[in-house]
């Protein structure tokens, strides 16, 4: 099925169901993701003070305020514009990056790029990830994405790939031929950097070292231990659907976030490696960055307080950055970079 194969009202609901299915703990794939099994080293002596923390970082050859992204996640529905909102003014107050959902709607829509145009217009200084997904770019022209980029002034452009997700949704684009090729040309040839992203299965160490030569940026493994996107697509299959059934049998499908974050950081890839998927702290932060990602990334966390509101979303990210540099401190390291080096962190004990 393709997207001439449905309407705006069909996208919609899709989009619909998954921002409410997205939020439900039976999607979560709880304790899979690893960051049970790292411990921070305590440092009882510090010698700095908390006052000094620094959690400025660079990423994509730019300067941020944090090492922090709220993930790609929602777009292409009544309510998207005003959580996108929320998300995008907390974004540009704290200095976090911000991806936004999917675009595909503008591959089809005319008028789906506005919503992007009055975002950008609410709030100019936040910057953008754009989004698209890998069987789109296989099949769309370059020009064509560029202008996505431009539509969104966006700063990147994430690309997923999500394999299992596709396979089971009842409207899925399960065609992945070619999409090493497709991303290759994309990477090379795009004016701003090109991000590939996973949806909650994360990468494999085969699938990591196939990606190193092509010119990416960024990859984002998320991987298994938060939402879980072949569980809520089942949720929206119907029960006489052979997808309702394979998506329990699926249901614990992937690669946990730790373990693909230590193989793709011993590979030491030409590529930066960022953390998402089941990151539900500032400490899980702080045990990603200590390995070696570059920027950590929060979906359902962060939908899950836009949709309470402005301010307790703003709250949850004073609570992530705090956690963040409490972590910093009891370790005794005053920059990301000290974080990075000084090997703060140890397999858990049992």
């Amino acid at each position: 099925m393709t997207s001439a194969d449905f309407g705006p009202t069909d996208f919609e609901q899709r989009k619909s169901d998954h921002i409410r299915l997205s939020l439900s703990a039976q999607m979560e794939a709880s304790g899979g993701s690893g960051f049970d099994q790292l411990q921070l080293i305590h440092e009882a002596l510090p010698e700095i003070d908390f006052a000094d923390i620094q959690v400025r970082g660079e990423t994509l050859g730019l300067q941020v305020a944090t090492p922090f992204l709220i993930s790609s996640m929602t777009a292409g529905h009544k309510d998207a514009p005003i959580l996108n909102w929320r998300l995008a003014k907390a974004a540009s107050d704290h200095g976090w990056l911000m991806g936004v959902g999917s675009q595909r709607r503008e591959l089809f829509d005319s008028l789906a790029g506005q919503e992007w145009l009055n975002l950008r217009k609410a709030v100019p200084n936040v910057r953008l990830l754009g989004n698209l997904g890998l069987s789109q770019v296989i099949q769309t022209s370059l020009d064509k994405i560029k202008s996505l980029v431009e539509n969104l002034q966006a700063v990147a452009m994430v690309v997923h790939t999500n394999p299992l997700q596709e396979c089971l949704q009842p409207e899925g684009t399960p065609q992945f031929k070619d999409g090493l090729k497709s991303l290759e040309r994309l990477a090379r040839n795009l004016n701003v950097p090109v991000i590939l992203k996973e949806t909650g299965c994360g990468f494999s160490g085969k699938t990591l070292k196939r990606l190193n030569e092509i010119g990416l940026a960024a990859v984002d493994v998320s991987g298994f231990g938060g939402t879980h996107w072949g569980r809520i697509e089942g949720a929206r299959a119907k029960n006489t659907d052979v997808r309702a059934e394979a998506s329990v049998t699926f249901a614990n499908w992937g690669v946990g976030t730790v373990e693909c974050l230590t193989t793709a950081l011993e590979l030491k890839p030409n590529y930066e490696v960022w953390a998402s998927g089941g990151v539900r702290s500032g400490l899980d932060a702080a045990k990603a960055l200590a390995i070696g990602a570059n920027v950590v990334g929060f979906a359902q966390p962060a939908l899950k307080a836009a949709v309470l509101g402005e301010a307790e979303l703003n709250q949850w990210m004073r609570q992530i950055e705090f956690e963040l540099k409490t972590a910093m401190f009891c370790t005794g390291v005053s920059s990301l970079l000290e974080l990075k080096s000084q090997k703060v962190w140890q397999w858990h004990k049992v």
